[in-house]
């Protein structure tokens, strides 16, 4: 049986699912590169922090189902650093929905909301050592720029970012 995608806005009433697919992706891909006290603490905040963004209502917000379970979510707004691009924020699929089509169709649905606001073209930026996300990323037809920039989570350990961008 062929698995059905439907991606639609977050609603004030979804944090605790964004919260448990932040979480549970981050501690997949993001946690062995820190020490397991602040991971375990990064985990956690990302459990309870997506109430407060929604309220926020500072950027759009979507989460993706498969068969009507919530997997997968993206972040946009238009870009701080970069006049008249988009960026994608945060772009996440719960590890157990890796490989099953959720993110592509999450992206393809990303894009054409972007499309829909007027955007042409969108960034993000992704670790350096994810060599996952960033195959995927080229396989949604982004290309790297060439800039890298430190993040430091908060542990005082930057890691090293490369951004990534394409028309919508």
């Amino acid at each position: 049986m062929e698995t059905k995608f439907t991606v639609r806005r977050a609603g004030p009433g979804d944090g605790d699912v964004l919260g448990g697919i932040h979480a549970a992706a981050w501690e997949t891909a993001y946690a062995p590169f820190f020490d397991p006290e602040f991971a375990a603490d990064g985990i956690a905040s990302r459990r309870t922090r997506w109430h407060a963004r929604l309220a926020e209502q500072d950027a759009t917000i979507l989460l993706a189902e498969a068969d009507g379970r919530p997997v997968a979510m993206s972040v946009h707004r238009a870009s701080s650093t970069r006049p008249g691009l988009a960026e994608i924020l945060s772009f996440y699929s719960h590890p157990a929905s890796w490989g099953t089509g959720v993110a592509a169709a999450l992206m393809a649905a990303t894009l054409e909301h972007l499309r829909a606001d007027g955007v042409t073209r969108a960034h993000l930026w992704t670790l350096r050592d994810t060599p996952q996300s960033r195959r995927f990323y080229i396989k949604c037809g982004f290309a790297e720029t060439g800039a890298d920039r430190p993040y430091d989570f908060g542990d005082g350990n930057p890691l090293t970012q490369v951004e990534y961008e394409r028309g919508c």
